[in-house]
């Protein structure tokens, strides 16, 4: 078998096993429950039992593929424990690095492909993330990447991505892609953050519609004016408590 191949048998057996506390496995696709609050559960031991409810969800990284010559798996190696009604989102972050090939080749993109939707293939998982960047001369090669991945998976789990601030602002590339949202990260951004937070605090949207449903923000930084009705995506830079996710409830409704 190949190293790849190998590579990935053990990311997709690792991801079944690291989803644990759950007494009821679901299947790909079976919770339709879109929940208001989401929790990004990120490469730390992770107890969010406390939860247990289907109005919250956990969106955990269950993997990094690097962007080598050839794409590197590198599965989450940290337990994860959530409560069986709470909705789970497999992200799969896609990582550059120094030796990132400058054009992607469709042999490439299918290899990235497999990776994706194998990392997704856990237990209790209903939907899936794509956490990417992406530079101008890329865009054509992930709308065929996201393309494929949705193609691959079942007709009814949601596909997502996350996307730069810029990207919702004033950015066409991301228009007619096959995907429920992206989420604006409105948190660890570059020299346009105050440009944007600007804009949102007067009421402005994102021009880009698949925007416009969602937003990310830190537990460490400020966040930006209220925006009814999104679905909001809330990072912890350390590991989450129920006093820590007490805190984020009293910011989301308060």
């Amino acid at each position: 078998m190949p190293f790849l191949s190998k590579l990935a048998s053990v990311a997709a057996l690792l991801a079944l096993m690291v989803l644990s506390g759950a007494s009821a496995p679901l299947r790909a696709g079976a919770t339709k429950t879109t929940p208001q609050l989401t929790l990004w559960a990120w490469e730390r031991p992770e107890d969010l039992r406390f939860l247990n409810s289907d109005n919250v969800g956990v969106a955990y990284l269950a993997g990094s593929v690097y962007l080598e010559q050839q794409p590197v798996v590198r599965p989450r190696l940290q337990p994860l424990r959530v409560g069986e009604h709470t909705p789970v989102t497999a992200v799969v972050r896609l990582e550059p690095t120094k030796n990132t090939p400058a054009v992607f080749s469709d042999e490439y993109r299918t290899r990235l492909v497999v990776q994706i939707v194998r990392l997704s293939a856990a237990p209790q998982v209903s939907s899936l993330q794509i956490d990417l960047d992406a530079t101008r001369s890329q865009h054509d090669f992930y709308r065929a990447l996201i393309g494929d991945v949705r193609g691959r998976m079942l007709a009814s789990m949601p596909l997502s991505i996350t996307a730069l601030g810029s990207w919702c602002m004033g950015d066409d590339w991301m228009k007619g892609l096959p995907i429920a949202e992206a989420v604006p990260m409105l948190f660890r951004m570059g020299p346009d953050r105050a440009e944007i937070m600007q804009s949102l605090a007067l009421g402005e949207d994102f021009r880009e519609p698949l925007c416009r449903g969602s937003v990310g923000v830190s537990t460490d930084e400020p966040w930006p004016a209220p925006l009814p009705g999104r679905h909001v995506y809330v990072f912890h830079p350390r590991a989450w408590t129920a006093e820590s996710f007490s805190a984020v409830q009293r910011r989301v409704q308060p």
